[in-house]
């Protein structure tokens, strides 16, 4: 028997393996790219809840592209809404440097605020 055979109806390599032929199949090369926080929170929601999404995207090759830009995203949107957050609250520097304690309370209170609109709308969808 041949140990590799080709299959013209589906364009398959097979392998030969004890007494089975098995597919040759690997998944396509995925560019590394860096994942942060954001991205590795997407990415568990998709595995636990959304399993056939995250299997899509990692046989596709798709996931790291994906999570990188989730990723990139949701900094991009913390950013924007906590300085925008922080104006609204009244939040200023002059605050920073009277009253740091105060300031700090602010800024964690819009943070958290922030967090919970980037999990709503990008993390958990």
């Amino acid at each position: 028997m041949d140990k590799y055979i080709f299959d013209e109806d589906n364009g398959l390599w097979y392998e030969l393996i004890g007494d089975y032929y098995l597919p040759c199949l690997t998944v396509p090369a995925e560019e590394e790219q860096a994942v942060g926080v954001w991205g590795q929170r997407h990415k568990r929601y998709l595995k636990e809840y959304r399993p056939a999404l995250y299997n899509a995207l990692l046989l596709s090759g798709k996931l790291n592209g994906y999570l990188a830009d989730i990723d990139q995203q949701a900094q991009e949107m913390e950013e924007t809404l906590i300085q925008k957050t922080a104006e609204r609250h009244g939040i200023s520097e002059s605050l920073k440097a009277t009253d740091q304690m105060a300031w700090i309370g602010l800024m964690n209170n819009c943070k958290a605020q922030v967090e919970e609109i980037i999990f709503s709308d990008l993390i958990y969808v």
